[in-house]
């Protein structure tokens, strides 16, 4: 009775895996392997059904049991010469993977240069139309400023010649943030060396700049990741960390660009920030923007204990050494 039972289970089973296996070649290509496996599946159902036959028909037929034999050769058959194809499975699964991650970098870097554009855009808008109008109402309020005798008249225009003067500085500095003329005509590291000097101006933190790039140019994509890498950086820790020291190192040899950056702010869990929706917003567009760029990344932090961050970039040099 008990192998009666394991019998019909048996053959259940071989069915169950014959309609898995053939619902597989709707979703994976070299269908012809599910196919065959499926077939040795079929082929061992009808073997458990001839023993299932020669149990309840006693006594056992001699041309059965060759039956049997011979489809147990048709089972191995099969069932090898699919196991032999589905290695080919796995390795289009990882071509279309490569295909995507691929697609994916190629889809970022669009994105990437685009938006740099329409920053450039509206970068020379700002500077070049807006600028100039303001420049001209400071003429003409300078000329008023000559002829006005009357003292609170002339306090007044004082005052908004001054907010002119703020305003003319201030899109300056806005279209330096859109679009760093530095990073465009200079380099990475001169952009970099002219961003921590602002900032260490207001001496409201330190920060400490070290390169070995000064004299090196690369790609536009690998220099702008790494300049909004290292801003995004420094804004997090002037923002959140209450750090007041900060220290980046940037150096390449000849095949790499490393980014150092680390701050005696109070930390964080960084497992927690990444995972915890749009806190780790800010993280995450660094590390899909590092990755566009064949770069990796490792962030190191605990609670009262600072921020670390490494970034690794592969790169071509495209002037190299000027």
């Amino acid at each position: 009775m008990l192998r009666y039972i394991a019998l019909i289970i048996s053959i259940v089973l071989q069915l169950v895996a014959v309609v898995v296996a053939l619902r597989l070649t709707k979703v994976t290509k070299y269908k012809i392997s599910w196919i065959l496996i499926s077939a040795g599946f079929v082929f061992m159902a009808f073997r458990y059904l001839i023993d299932l036959f020669q149990y309840m028909n006693r006594p056992r037929l001699e041309e059965l049991v060759v039956l049997n034999d011979w489809i147990s050769v048709l089972i191995s058959i099969f069932i090898a010469s699919g196991v032999i194809i589905i290695p080919e499975i796995f390795n289009y699964m990882r071509r279309a993977e490569h295909a995507r991650k691929i697609a994916e970098k190629n889809v970022l870097n669009a994105i990437i240069e685009t938006e740099e554009r329409e920053r450039k855009r509206f970068a020379k808008d700002l500077h070049d139309g807006l600028g100039p109008l303001l420049s001209t109402v400071k003429m003409s309020v300078s000329a008023l400023m000559k002829y006005e005798k009357d003292e609170s008249n002339l306090e007044i225009i004082k005052n908004t010649d001054h907010i002119i003067n703020e305003a003319i500085k201030s899109i300056k500095e806005i279209s330096n943030n859109l679009s760093p003329h530095v990073l465009t005509n200079f380099g990475l590291a001169s952009a970099v060396k002219n961003f921590t000097d602002k900032i260490n101006e207001t001496r409201v933190i330190d920060i400490t700049f070290k390169s070995n790039m000064y004299n090196q140019r690369f790609s536009t994509n690998i220099e702008v990741v790494l300049y909004r890498t290292i801003c995004e950086l420094v804004n997090n820790s002037l923002q959140h960390s209450n750090a007041k020291n900060i220290h980046i190192n940037l150096f390449s040899d000849d095949s790499k660009i490393d980014l150092n950056y680390e701050d005696n702010g109070k930390g964080f869990d960084t497992h927690k920030v990444m995972q915890g929706g749009n806190r780790g917003t800010g993280l995450m567009n660094m590390i899909s923007r590092v990755e566009s760029v064949n770069g990796t990344f490792k962030f190191e932090s605990k609670l009262k204990q600072g921020f670390k961050a490494n970034f690794c970039i592969n790169y071509t040099k495209r002037h190299g050494k000027t």
